[in-house]
């Protein structure tokens, strides 16, 4: 096996993608390994969860510098001090500038709740219910100076059901974040995920699925006997 590409990921709360990525690469086979975990908030429960599984961890407080750049210098020289090699956004609350962004172009990924471009921001899911959207998801891109922007590497699609609130869909969503993150960063630190233009190539083959209906089409009522003239 080759070495595996150290990784290091930015957060600002919980850090739930954080712990999926750090549960792949507990693998043998997986191709990356995780070096450090950064957050802006020193109170970020996901610090904790990182300690424990023996991870490097550092706090870089955006408000104890006078600038964003001054901000992102150390965020920048904190990464290069573990050897990081490709960045994880896994809820990290910080739009990054264009110095930030190209210092790690195209090894720096993100996830996003929704199947991008459409739905970027925040309130996601309040939205996508509002529009009565019946498939969302979530997709992991390399990361460019505009929000929730940038080549997609990776996506989940996942069904709206006509009982769903903010908080259900958001669940069901987060349990394929939680799938296609690592899946994602596997194919970007195997090589296997390529930025040719403005568009991700795969190296990993083209294989068809089956579509995904919302609703089923095979739970929609047949249509009652002699309903039709």
């Amino acid at each position: 096996m080759t070495a595996r590409r150290k990784s290091g990921i930015l957060i600002s709360g919980r850090g739930s993608n954080m712990a999926a990525l750090i549960d792949a690469c507990k693998a043998p086979d997986f191709p990356a390994e995780i070096s450090v975990v950064i957050s802006n908030r020193a109170d970020a429960p996901g610090l904790e969860r990182a300690r424990s599984d023996g991870i490097a961890t550092a706090v870089v407080d955006h408000r104890q510098f006078d600038d964003r750049p001054a901000f992102e210098e150390q965020l920048d020289r904190t990464l290069r001090d573990h050897g990081v090699e490709i960045v994880c956004n896994a809820g990290f609350m910080r739009l990054l500038t264009e110095f930030f962004v190209q210092k790690w172009y195209n090894r720096q990924i993100n996830i996003h709740p929704s199947l991008l471009p459409a739905y970027t921001g925040l309130h996601t899911h309040e939205r996508i219910l509002q529009d009565g959207v019946r498939i969302t998801g979530c997709t992991v891109h390399f990361v460019r100076t505009e929000m929730d922007a940038g080549p997609i590497i990776a996506q989940a699609a996942v069904p709206v059901l006509t009982t769903d609130t903010p908080d259900t869909l958001a669940d069901r969503v987060l349990a394929a974040e939680h799938a296609v993150y690592p899946l994602a960063l596997r194919l970007v630190a195997e090589g296997r995920a390529r930025v040719v233009g403005d568009k991700v190539v795969l190296d990993c083959g083209d294989h068809a699925t089956e579509p995904l209906y919302s609703p089923p089409i095979t739970q929609i009522c047949a249509v009652p006997a002699g309903s039709q003239s």
